[in-house]
């Protein structure tokens, strides 16, 4: 069987869906790897190195495609791309199909099997192929990286004959694996931090990490459950809202890594908030990519308000370090298909019953198969 990995094209993305590590166990698995030619170059993947760990390198997605029975991709591929992947083929990407309606029905006519990496059970068995989690933690980190850069009085306390530089005040807000990385980070480069979230069981994980947890407690954050945090009420999110102008003002950093799966991220740090902060203060915001937490963020850009604050609302915050976030997310697709991998056949097999594949298998055979995506008719 053909496996074939793209170059990804979409804006912004600097990552790649196999690494020469991948490959050498991708081909002892019995698979033909194609590489389109260029994909790692941004990763610091070459193609020889590709070539040297047993891939055939494409001149271009036709030829990568050619007869593929598995295609592995970080995002969806683009329209053009999506063309050419053939019939019955299996496709493993991060789809992003709550943002892109059009996705899933597409991939039905064209009888492409396609499992979305993003929709993985929070599970035990499904730990080492959670791309969020991996992709979340490397976000984290560069997201105390670049605030410490475009920070201009520095992280830590630093006691000189001249005077003594204060350490810098950090809170983050949303304490996710990208929101306890970034904690961990700010810790480790001598910050002092605080942090906030909706859900009852972080409160213990933002202390254990060493910072201070601000946070309204009511019933509503009480019925808060799981790794991902659900929509809250109005009467809540005007509670939140005046704490969070008391907190932010106080802060230099204030990094936003507040999501709601499948939705737009909520504004939490409003203009009259980013107002309030001293000059040369900097907001991150990891949740650029789905509307931001910051009412002032631009995706994609770095702007500087009037009264002085840096608001950096990069998009794809994990392929700002890509050599490790295309690393850990091979790794991650490598798991899954090792997982569902019939020794016998030398192919997938993706049984229907399994919470894995009910979870994040969206197509199959033509249908769609998702029950979050059914035509309204069907669900």
């Amino acid at each position: 069987m053909r496996l074939a990995v793209l170059k990804e094209r979409a804006a912004f993305e600097t990552r790649v869906a196999a690494t020469a590590e991948t490959v050498k166990k991708l081909v002892a698995l019995g698979l033909t790897v194609a590489v389109e030619s260029g994909a790692g170059v941004l990763s610091a993947v070459s193609d020889a190195e590709y070539q040297a760990a047993g891939a055939e390198i494409a001149p271009d997605p036709a030829a990568a495609l050619a007869g593929a029975g598995i295609v592995f991709a970080v995002q969806a591929p683009e329209p053009a791309e999506l063309a050419l992947v053939p019939a019955g083929a299996l496709l493993v990407c991060i789809a992003g199909a709550f943002g892109n309606p059009e996705l899933v029905p597409t991939l039905a006519r064209a009888g492409i099997d396609c499992v979305a990496m993003e929709m993985l059970p929070r599970i035990t068995r499904a730990q080492a192929m959670d791309v969020l989690s991996s992709q979340a933690n490397l976000a984290g980190y560069r997201a105390v990286v670049e605030s410490a850069t475009a920070f201009e009085r520095g992280f830590p306390m630093m006691m000189t004959a001249a005077g003594t530089v204060p350490p810098a005040r950090v809170f983050v807000i949303g304490a996710g694996v990208a929101g306890l990385q970034a904690i961990a980070t700010a810790r480790r480069l001598g910050a002092i931090v605080s942090a906030t979230d909706v859900r009852p069981a972080a409160k213990d994980e933002i202390k254990s990490l060493g910072a201070s947890f601000v946070g309204v407690e009511d019933e509503e954050t009480a019925a808060q459950r799981g790794a991902y945090a659900k929509e809250m009420s109005e009467a809540f999110r005007q509670k939140q809202a005046a704490l969070m102008a008391t907190t932010v003002a106080k802060n230099d950093i204030v990094i936003c890594t507040a999501l709601v799966m499948g939705r737009k991220a909520p504004v939490i740090v409003t203009a009259p908030m980013v107002e309030s902060m001293k000059a040369g203060s900097v907001v991150i915001d990891l949740a650029a990519d789905a509307g931001g937490n910051c009412a002032l963020t631009q995706p994609g850009a770095s702007i500087v308000t009037p009264n002085g604050v840096r608001v950096l609302g990069w998009r794809n915050w994990p392929g700002r370090i890509p050599v490790a976030a295309s690393s850990l997310y091979a790794r991650n697709l490598l798991t899954f298909l090792t997982t569902f991998w019939d020794k016998d056949a030398k192919a997938p097999k993706l049984p229907e019953a399994d919470d894995i594949i009910k979870g994040t298998l969206l197509t199959r055979g033509g249908a769609v198969v998702h029950p979050q995506f059914l035509p309204p008719q069907a669900a």
